[in-house]
Formats: C-alpha cells, sequence, structure tokens
C-alpha cells in the first residue's frame, strides 16, 4: 500500500467535505464528526464530484443527481451492488492520508 497526503486536517471541519486531486486521481474527503472518511471522488452515475456534495451525518448526497452514499463504507444508499471505492484515512502532521492500492 502506498499513502497519499490529501488535504490540512484544518481545511475539512467536522460536517464538510473537501475534493482532492492526487496521485492522479479525484478523492472525496469527509469529516464525521471528527473522523475521516475517504473514497473515490467520482460518483458512478455521471462522474458527479461527491466530495462538492452535501455531506448529512456519514451520508453524502452528489450535487449532480442525488446519488447517496455511505462515506464510512463507500455503499450506495439503495443500490447494494453500487459500492465507490473506500481507502483507509488516517491523520498525520495535521493531514489527511489515505492508502491506496
Amino acid at each position: 500500500m502506498a499513502a497519499v497526503a490529501l488535504i490540512d486536517v484544518a481545511s475539512v471541519p467536522p460536517g464538510s467535505s473537501a475534493e482532492i486531486v492526487a496521485d492522479g486521481r479525484i478523492f472525496a474527503v469527509f469529516n464525521v464528526d471528527g473522523t475521516f472518511h475517504v473514497v473515490d471522488g467520482i460518483c458512478p452515475h455521471a462522474g458527479g464530484p461527491l466530495g462538492k456534495g452535501t455531506l448529512r451525518g456519514n451520508i453524502v448526497t452528489c450535487p449532480w443527481h442525488g446519488w447517496q452514499f455511505d462515506v464510512s463504507t463507500g455503499q450506495h444508499c439503495l443500490n447494494q451492488r453500487i459500492c465507490q471505492t473506500p481507502y483507509e484515512a488516517r491523520i498525520e502532521d495535521g493531514k489527511v492520508i489515505a492508502e491506496i492500492g
């Protein structure tokens, strides 16, 4: 596994999200009550920016067409066959770090 630094912790306050481009990929970073989650940032429906979606609890709603995902698992809320790739996230030196394959 490789680690990639995505964003400063302070840039993503609780209840918010961010879209980050790193390592040739788009990541969506979410802060749910101080716990950070990272998933693939491109909605599988039409390529919408999940990191710019609305976060309510641990559910993000894609701003383009309303698809919803659990940011802690990447799982689509209505269709169990659809899952965004989740990445293990940790905090290191004030930055959100994702473990990517």
